[in-house]
């Protein structure tokens, strides 16, 4: 299978982790020989309830007996789309109330950027330095890591960057800024979050010169910082809010929510200013709405915080610099990117599932399921701290 895999199957780095899965559920992914590996990655915080979650298995399973596509998105009104969209509005400020579901986080950063474009008849794009979006070529157009775009130009012109948490440069945002885009955490930089309120300083900067802020919630989104959507943390409604990941459930998702206003700027001059195929999937759909509702009615949000001090109490040792983040977003930084690498590599042997970060080489990725328990979190940190008692030795 390794041999097909690497043969037949397109790849995106020389060197793939190559575990071949034969079963996931709960906290656990178990390879083809019968080897249990703790997942502390989440499918790069896409399962927020673990693997093969009974309530989200259910309404698939539910959802395939009834239709799977019928007809492109927006044309027929399919229950598991409106009550998901419904969902989220309930859980969110009034101002954040019409959500187009699409596929992909990236697709949904397309959808937000040609909506500030539409919206304010400007074509300058704001982002930060050290910012990821995803991989098409207008997310690529506002990632702030030129060695990852260098060969991919010419890119979407009119885009200037800035630094995260730095107040003098939000005067580069002007009157010909058609819409800021950040990360309300910066998740490749190395899980970095506002400081000395920041984003509140930029929703006021857009509000003054008209501009429309854009913030990216695809990572910290769908309970994973304590509160359903990261911004809640800090006191900043964005005019449009992209998530993904976690909302599937581990199905492919991705949405931008705005106000109805804005949204409606999609539908005419021109018409079909957005489109999707498989947008709003309703077995996908279905696995995104029981996934929001369990996170939503239950404690798991509350329980993140409180996990993430088991974290920070059990991960404390010499070549643990810092632990970065919130909740169940962590990320511990080594004193070099040789140790994050054999932390990372020898503690999957150990069957302990680690992950890097895209920009900081000195980053390792803890999102754990928000379901994972205090036992299954002592456990794999245990593992952890006898790793890098081997490294320092």
């Amino acid at each position: 299978m390794k041999s097909d895999f690497l043969t037949y199957q397109a790849q995106t780095t020389p060197h793939p982790l190559s575990l071949e899965v034969s079963h996931a559920k709960g906290s656990y992914i178990y390879d083809t020989n019968h080897k249990a590996y703790l997942d502390f990655v989440a499918g790069v915080s896409a399962t927020p309830l673990g693997h093969n979650h009974p309530k989200v298995i259910n309404a698939i399973k539910e959802q395939l007996d009834k239709y799977l596509h019928v007809m492109v998105y927006g044309e027929y009104i399919q229950k598991p789309a409106v009550e998901l969209a419904k969902l989220l509005a309930q859980n969110l400020p009034a101002t954040l109330e019409s959500t187009y579901l699409v596929n992909s986080g990236t697709e949904a950063i397309e959808g937000a950027l040609k909506l500030a474009k539409r919206a304010t008849g400007r074509s300058e794009m704001i982002a930060a330095n050290s910012a990821y979006h995803g991989n098409t070529m207008g997310s690529m157009s506002v990632m702030g890591f030129e060695e990852r775009k260098q060969a991919f130009r010419p890119l979407l012109p009119d885009v200037r960057f800035i630094t995260f948490n730095n107040g003098e440069d939000l005067n580069h945002i002007t009157t010909k800024t058609a819409g800021v885009i950040l990360e309300t955490i910066q998740g490749g930089a190395g899980f970095i979050q506002p400081e000395n309120g920041y984003l509140e300083k930029v929703r006021k900067r857009c509000d003054a010169v008209g501009a429309l802020l854009i913030l990216d919630e695809i990572q910290p989104g769908i309970g994973r910082t304590g509160k359903l959507f990261g911004f809640e943390n800090y006191n900043c409604i964005p005019d449009i809010l992209v998530t993904g990941k976690g909302l599937g459930g581990g199905m492919p998702i991705g949405a931008f929510t705005a106000s109805n206003t804005l949204m409606h700027l999609l539908q005419d001059n021109p018409k079909l200013g957005h489109i999707t195929t498989f947008g709003g999937h309703p077995v996908i759909a279905a696995s995104a709405l029981a996934t929001l509702k369990e996170i939503t009615e239950s404690d798991l949000m509350a329980q993140a915080l409180e996990k993430e001090q088991l974290f920070r109490k059990l991960l404390v040792h010499p070549l643990i610099k810092e632990i970065r983040g919130i909740g169940l977003m962590l990320a511990i930084i080594t004193p070099s990117e040789e140790i994050t690498n054999s932390l990372i590599l020898t503690c999957q042997r150990r069957g302990l599932i680690l992950f890097w970060l895209l920009f900081e080489p000195t980053a390792v990725r803890i999102t754990p399921p928000l379901t994972i328990s205090n036992d299954e979190i002592m456990e794999g940190c245990s593992i952890i701290i006898e790793v890098l008692n081997k490294i320092k030795k």
